[in-house]
């Protein structure tokens, strides 16, 4: 069988952008679809904390699988009861994540809160890092650990009743900006000439 080039691919940057401006409107199109689930999401946490949790339980059950196979394909024996234990556990916990999504809503909401925490402490050690240095804009860094810092606190403090909307919160945010720059995009390909 022979390699053959694909002819239809840009050559450069302004062919690839000429190729997107036709396109514009599904572009735009495709973004609407992302705000309007976005939206919903936000009318509806409960449900789109439930999405959220059996889209990753289904992740995880596939992803465990495929370590349970590649196990198959090691050489020694401590490595492949790695491999195997490490995809058994990967479908063992999607498993618990799809059969009782609001369980496993729980103990991701708690990883999630003291992940952000985590994340914010780290964040405002380095900006002070990066202010003893002399080096770039240190106080955004610190406003932004804060804020991370905050929002991982108040996640713990309410938990475990916080798990029953955070990540349907975070999914409908992240839908809407999702959408919102999809919508940018298009608009500025119509634009361009």
């Amino acid at each position: 069988m022979s390699m053959t080039a694909n002819n239809s691919a840009p050559k450069n940057l302004a062919d690839g952008l000429k190729a997107l401006h036709a396109k514009w409107g599904w572009i735009v199109a495709l973004g609407v679809v992302f705000l309007i689930a976005g939206v919903i999401a936000l009318g509806s946490v409960v449900a789109a904390t439930e999405t959220a949790v059996l889209v990753v339980g289904i992740m995880m059950l596939m992803g465990g699988v495929a370590e349970i196979i590649a196990a198959f394909g090691v050489k020694s024996w401590g490595k492949f009861l790695f491999w195997l234990l490490l995809g058994a556990l990967y479908v063992a916990a999607g498993v618990i994540a799809i059969m009782n999504p609001l369980l496993a809503a729980t103990y991701l909401t708690l990883m999630l809160g003291f992940a952000l925490v985590f994340g914010g402490v780290l964040r405002i050690f380095l900006a002070f890092q990066m202010k003893s240095a002399g080096g770039g804009p240190w106080g955004w860094v610190v406003l932004s650990g804060l804020i991370t810092l905050l929002l991982g606190g108040m996640i713990i403090a309410q938990w475990p009743a916080s798990s029953l909307f955070v990540l349907g919160i975070f999914l409908g945010i992240d839908l809407i900006f999702i959408g919102a720059g999809w919508i940018t995009m298009g608009l500025a390909l119509k634009k361009r000439a």
